[in-house]
């Protein structure tokens, strides 16, 4: 198939802006003028700094980011923040998690090793279908920190609401950053991985409240202190060079759409043709809670493993990829980050109508 005849619904590594891949296609053998890419040059060179620059200011006009906080570009993705964040944090005390998902789920676990956890809300006993509200946490005195998910990828639920906490908030944004405006200065920490919303697997964003850095466990790695990090502008080794390349392109796409205000517009726009149909379809089970709902991930099923399987694999054969469940859970997931153009989910919307009079008994 040709690239215009598909539609990539991917969990992630997802679609990308294809004026951004088409940008980077015409400089891969010579950036600016250089006569290298951006994959050969030195991290040290003028050209890269000029892009490493460059990128960091977009970021931080974009989402707003205010001068008590420092962007970083680490490596590792969202799992080595799950270390990292009680690393840095916890200092012998508790923090508070919700545990709303697989993924918040592994980091309450992972940061059980270094201090005590606390789970201050939990939606898995009812198979993570709901996030609990505001008066369902119960929050621990003198927390070091409270730690959520925004937007639960396998399970299809965000938060629509910031937690009120006197600890920190520190949030994994992995799914949902850029696609939404948001408060930084309430955020201890806000961390995502780029390979749904920003660029290219590779690079990991870290937005931090300057104050929280320096106090990590004497036994922290080197590479995981967020004050070394501070300290050396996400330079102590070598970055993540075309990735932070390309998240500069795509925030240049960004603002053609109309920064994150245009684009939380667009994605809700998008998100409401698919539950339209799930709302009134008597074949498609959605499994959020209405009250949670993601517009990034939306999760549903037949009610029959074999008709999702055939669901997926028709899908497919007409150019609309990658709609099958996470493993761990099956089902269909249709994944609308930034980039997911809106003739795409026009596609699907039209597939699943028909699929269900083809397949609705």
């Amino acid at each position: 198939m040709k690239r215009e005849e598909v539609f990539n619904f991917s969990a992630g590594p997802s679609v990308l802006p294809r004026p951004a891949l088409e940008r980077a296609a015409a400089e891969m053998l010579n950036y600016n003028g250089s006569g290298m890419s951006v994959m050969e040059m030195s991290h040290r060179s003028s050209f890269f700094q000029e892009i490493f620059d460059s990128t960091k200011a977009k970021l931080k006009a974009a989402l707003n980011v205010p001068d008590t906080h420092e962007i970083l570009f680490l490596q590792g993705g969202a799992s080595t923040q799950f270390s990292m964040i009680p690393m840095n944090l916890i200092g012998g005390g508790t923090a508070d998690y919700a545990v709303t998902g697989n993924f918040a789920n592994i980091a309450m676990k992972e940061a059980k090793k270094y201090g005590t956890v606390h789970v201050a809300a939990s939606s898995e006993a009812d198979n993570f279908t709901y996030i609990p509200t505001q008066s369902e946490l119960t929050l621990t005195p003198d927390a070091k920190y409270f730690y959520y998910c925004a937007n639960n990828t396998i399970y299809g639920t965000e938060w629509g609401y910031v937690p009120e906490t006197a600890a920190p908030l520190v949030c994994d944004m992995s799914s949902d950053i850029l696609s939404r405006r948001i408060d930084v200065a309430k955020y201890g920490i806000i961390m995502a991985g780029a390979q749904k919303n920003m660029a290219p697997a590779g690079v990991t964003v870290v937005i931090i409240d300057k104050s929280l850095a320096g106090h990590e466990l004497p036994y922290t790695p080197l590479m995981f202190s967020y004050k070394t990090m501070i300290d050396k502008d996400s330079m102590y080794n070598t970055p993540p060079c075309w990735c932070i390349y390309m998240l500069g392109l795509t925030l240049d796409w960004l603002e053609t759409q109309g920064g994150v205000a245009g684009m939380e517009a667009i994605k809700h726009e998008k998100a409401a043709m698919i539950y339209d149909i799930l709302d009134n379809s008597a074949l498609y089970k959605p499994h959020a809670r209405v009250d949670s709902r993601s517009d990034m991930n939306i999760t549903f099923r037949t009610g029959d493993a074999d008709l999702d399987a055939q669901f997926a694999k028709e899908a497919q054969a007409r150019g609309l990829m990658n709609l099958k469940g996470h493993r761990s859970v099956g089902g269909i997931r249709a994944s609308l980050y930034n980039a997911q153009p809106m003739e795409g989910v026009k596609a699907l919307a039209d597939y699943m109508k028909e699929f269900e009079v083809k397949h609705h008994v």
